[in-house]
């Protein structure tokens, strides 16, 4: 029996991007024993903007429990500006609360290790800060639990992506799950929700 629905809504990565055994998955596999299915919305390519475009096909259609929400990245590419980045995710967000009161958790993704990349990437990771603290979400900086488990290994970094640099390769996408595992079980210890 499904006592809670996860949905999450992304991007590239968020898609499986770069891998064959992708976040999403692994996670729809770690929670499925307590009792959480693993809807995915995301595609690749997928911005913002997309996201408030399919609202109503992508996320309200299916009114989850815990809304996940993972941009950034597509964003910084096409490029959407960091406003307009932070103004779609407010309007995600206040969308669903109004409609059907999910909780709501919002993630980074990797760092780059090219530090111009990086800077251009950290205007997005604060704009996803920024709206988790002034709307009061759950916030997952992936990109510093990945430089944790980089210190951890020595700084290896190079094998936890494919060819480009934007997509995590399995292994990565494995660091990406533990993360996401550990969080959305906080989350459901916190809410007290079935």
């Amino acid at each position: 029996m499904i006592a809670r629905r996860l949905l999450i809504r992304g991007g590239s990565i968020a898609a499986g991007t770069g891998a064959s055994d992708p976040y999403v998955k692994i996670i729809e596999r770690e929670l499925a024993p307590d009792g959480i299915e693993v809807l995915n919305r995301s595609r690749p390519g997928d911005t913002t903007f997309e996201a408030v475009w399919t609202y109503y096909e992508d996320i309200d259609a299916f009114r989850p429990d815990i809304l996940l929400v993972h941009f950034g990245i597509d964003d910084m590419y096409r490029p959407v500006y960091r406003s307009e980045f932070k103004e779609n995710l407010v309007q995600l967000i206040r969308l669903a609360r109004s409609r059907f009161g999910p909780d709501i958790l919002l993630l980074t993704s990797p760092p780059f290790g090219d530090p111009s990349m990086m800077d251009a990437a950290s205007i997005y990771y604060r704009a996803i800060r920024e709206v988790t603290v002034d709307l009061g979400c759950a916030y997952l900086p992936v990109h510093l639990w990945w430089m944790s488990y980089l210190e951890s290994e020595g700084g290896a970094g190079r094998p936890l992506f494919e060819d480009d640099e934007r997509y995590p390769n399995n292994r990565g996408h494995r660091i990406i799950a533990s993360a996401v595992v550990e969080k959305i079980r906080s989350i459901s210890d916190k809410s007290g929700r079935p």
